[in-house]
């Protein structure tokens, strides 16, 4: 249209640029990424405690290290090493931590590492529908 009434000429590059810049090429809008925005770090001590359960290879022995950590100083609250991890080992794992500190008020999250559950006979530390106030992260 206003090609032909002589009032604009552009190339087929800078319509195609001028189209990017404003957005108007991509099929759908996508939404801004939340890539990078990383884990909120609590702001104080005893505020998020991060329980991760991992193995470990002894002598050709496996043991399951189940550690507590505090999230804002990365200071180890409570470990274990033990033969087997079942849920309820992992409770009292994190209750013995709650001992050493008391009064602390912590919200629980979870490391689940791909390591135990992909080993075979490996036994899950903590099913998600038994510790549903449990945050995976």
């Amino acid at each position: 249209m206003m090609l032909d009434a002589d009032i604009v000429a552009v190339s087929p590059t800078g319509m195609c640029r001028v189209l990017h810049e404003a957005g108007l090429l991509s099929r759908w809008n996508k939404k801004p990424s939340l890539r990078g925005t990383g884990f909120v770090q609590p702001l104080g001590p005893h505020a998020h405690w991060h329980v991760d359960v991992s193995y470990v290879n002894l002598s050709g022995t496996f043991y399951y290290l189940c550690s507590v950590l505090d999230g804002f100083s990365r200071y180890i609250v409570h470990w274990d090493i033990r033969e087997s991890m079942t849920e309820a080992e992992v409770e009292l794992i994190l209750e013995r931590g709650k001992e050493k500190v008391p009064g602390a008020r912590s919200r629980d999250l979870c490391q689940a590492r791909s390591e135990a559950r992909g080993r075979p006979g490996a036994t899950a530390a903590a099913s998600p529908a038994a510790l549903a106030e449990w945050v995976y992260i």
